[in-house]
């Protein structure tokens, strides 16, 4: 299997709520990237449509610190959902940075995925 994956996940485990349309479900973190996440599936999610936006909302460890973010299902087994995030306030984001930046190891490896984080919304903002 040839690896597509463009940013580095970090092994993260927090409890999370995710919110759409549909309904409220709790659910825990499992890993991160700057553009996406990992979660468990909850326990009464049924299959959703892939087009879906969910608002995903969690607390760092030991900290009030509220990350917030609009997603989209990726993938969903019947152990987890894969979510893009597509949307996330500032300071949500610069939270996530730093927690990814405090795991990655490298200086260099950080900023390579922010400027392909930056490319990314940039051709997204293009089309």
């Amino acid at each position: 299997m040839v690896e597509r994956r463009h940013f580095s996940r970090i092994l993260y485990q927090a409890p999370a709520t995710l919110i759409n349309a549909n309904g409220e479900w709790q659910a825990e973190v499992r890993d991160l990237s700057l553009q996406g996440v990992l979660l468990t599936k909850p326990e009464s999610w049924t299959a959703q449509d892939t087009d879906d936006k969910y608002f995903l909302s969690f607390c760092l460890h030991d900290s009030d610190i509220e990350l917030r973010m609009e997603t989209r299902l990726v993938h969903h087994d019947a152990a987890y959902l894969r979510m893009h995030i597509f949307h996330i306030d500032l300071e949500s984001a610069g939270h996530l940075r730093r927690l990814v930046e405090l795991n990655v190891g490298t200086d260099e490896l950080l900023h390579r995925e922010l400027e392909q984080l930056t490319d990314l919304q940039q051709h997204l903002d293009e089309s």
